[in-house]
């Protein structure tokens, strides 16, 4: 998939494809539990399967976005931009609930088994951990509202060019999800070292400067703060690439090296 690719475009494309996991491991028979069919209709599940793939990239385009506006809330010096994007971090928490809800929903009405309710689970989980880094863009726009009023140090020190790198992963992360492409999730998880190198550039150069002027003190340890976000949200994105990995092949890899 290139790599401008909208994740609209990826939510549009998914909605042809079914269940992600048909042709897979077959299922591994009917469920006698309460409440829970005791087959699996395949067009049924595949449509419910496609509300929660949908709601999956509604939120990692929201995640995306919140980022973005971060940094440019940041660079352009609006404290009211910074504003909104703190607020709107409620409305990323309940898109977070609606996938959850979506994937009770579907358990409990359809009664998925081996890879399909594998990666059900696996899309819960990776809506928390896009809810978390939803949460570090309310918290790199907290730092940019108190840096607002005042000049940029050092252009704020790569810290912009981080956070884009940021963003960048989380739409190529959401993608890969949404195909089950493991070698995607690989490049992203791999993509985390450039996002650690720059990190620790920031924070070397940021002590420096702090160190030559003691008018830089308070401004460069918002910069620090900024960019420890944008580094866990590089965290997030190889937690959710080794999910990915995992349900495309069977194979645990530890993408953490």
């Amino acid at each position: 998939m290139r790599e401008h690719e909208s994740l609209e475009e990826a939510a549009a494309a998914a909605a042809y494809t079914g269940s992600p996991t048909s042709g897979g491991e077959p299922d591994a028979g009917p469920h006698h539990l309460p409440g829970v069919p005791s087959h699996v209709d395949r067009p049924s599940l595949d449509r419910e399967m496609r509300d929660v793939k949908d709601a999956i990239i509604r939120l990692g385009s929201s995640v995306q976005e919140a980022l973005l506006r971060a940094i440019d809330a940041l660079v352009r010096h609006d404290a009211d931009q910074a504003i909104a994007v703190i607020r709107d971090d409620a409305r990323i928490n309940a898109m977070r609930g609606e996938v959850e809800d979506l994937v009770i929903l579907t358990i409990a009405t359809q009664g998925p088994v081996a890879r399909d309710l594998r990666f059900l689970l696996m899309l819960d989980n990776v809506a928390g951990e896009l809810e978390r880094i939803g949460d570090y863009a309310a918290n790199v726009s907290k730092q940019a509202r108190k840096l607002a009023p005042e000049p940029p140090l050092k252009e704020y020190v790569h810290l912009p060019e981080l956070g884009r790198l940021a963003a960048a992963g989380v739409g190529r992360i959401t993608r890969a999800l949404i195909e089950l492409d493991p070698d995607e999730a690989r490049s992203v998880a791999a993509s985390d070292d450039d996002i650690d190198r720059l990190y620790h550039a920031i924070v070397d150069e940021t002590k420096a400067l702090m160190a030559a002027d003691g008018a830089n003190v308070e401004r460069g340890l918002r910069i620090i703060f900024a960019a420890h976000y944008f580094e866990r949200a590089g965290d997030r994105m190889t937690n959710i690439a080794e999910d990915v990995v995992f349900l495309a092949t069977g194979h645990t890899e530890d993408l953490n090296d």
